[in-house]
């Protein structure tokens, strides 16, 4: 299967994680894919691992949470392919932190990356979209942390929650152009980020007894990367034309029990 071929994707956040197994399905299904991440190395090997599935990658080193380096990114995403088809927005930053104790400097840079960062992606893409009457597609990674409440998460659930509601905002007014904005609301999935303090919350006995034991998580799990990437592909895919501003949960069903 085919979905993409010869579309250029760009993944935010994607040399790791969620990103990075999205930016593989893409390429595996014959998009150009722009790698875009902050950090030089991560991006260099996840760059290997596009080439050797194929299309035609690049990786742009980029910090989403400042505007000009967006520019760039949008900038050299068409210098490469000419086009950009899907913007997937997944780039985030996580730390626990009590809501006494937070900074403004740390508050502000959590917002910078997830929303603001979001938000300039998705205005410059959608404009080279718009300009050259491509349609698209954006998808938002988002997580049920932004219609849930967490003890020392205040930063993170604050800047998810408005990630939801630019989605809704943004589904609403470029719908007339054609480009469709859709979200994916990650639960508790297997990555870098699920290592807090040296310690992988998901091996932990807490996470056995409340989320497996009793299933808390009705599928008694955590989720894995290539069953995210695998919502964000169909939300950008032909195969979902008639969903816009939909948030959809993957999350084994957490976001169903109290």
């Amino acid at each position: 299967m085919n979905r993409f071929t010869d579309q250029t994707v760009i993944v935010t956040g994607g040399a790791t994680g969620i990103g990075l197994a999205t930016a593989k399905l893409f390429a595996a299904e014959g998009a150009n894919v722009v790698i875009a991440s902050r950090g030089e190395e991560n991006g260099a090997r996840a760059l290997l691992e596009l080439k050797a599935i194929g299309g035609n990658p690049i990786f742009i080193r980029t910090d989403i949470s400042d505007e000009e380096s967006v520019q760039n990114l949008i900038n050299r995403a068409i210098e490469h392919t000419g086009r950009i088809d899907v913007m997937v927005n997944n780039a985030a930053m996580f730390y626990e932190s009590d809501f006494l104790l937070e900074t403004t400097e740390r508050w502000k840079a959590v917002f910078d990356t997830i929303v603001n960062g979001a938000y300039w992606c998705s205005k410059y893409a959608a404009d080279v979209m718009v300009k050259r009457e491509i349609g698209g597609a954006i998808v938002n990674v988002s997580s049920i942390n932004g219609y849930r409440a967490l003890n020392r998460s205040s930063h993170y659930n604050a800047a998810k929650g408005a990630l939801d509601q630019l989605t809704r905002c943004t589904a609403l007014e470029l719908s007339p152009h054609g480009i469709r904005v859709n979200g994916v609301a990650p639960g508790f999935i297997d990555t870098e980020l699920s290592v807090v303090g040296g310690v992988n919350e998901l091996e932990t006995e807490w996470f056995k007894q409340y989320y497996v034991e009793q299933r808390r998580i009705p599928q008694a799990r955590a989720g894995t990367v290539n069953e995210v990437a695998s919502v964000i592909a169909f939300l950008a895919s032909e195969a979902s034309t008639y969903i816009q501003g939909a948030i959809i949960p993957v999350d084994g069903g957490l976001s169903i029990t109290f």
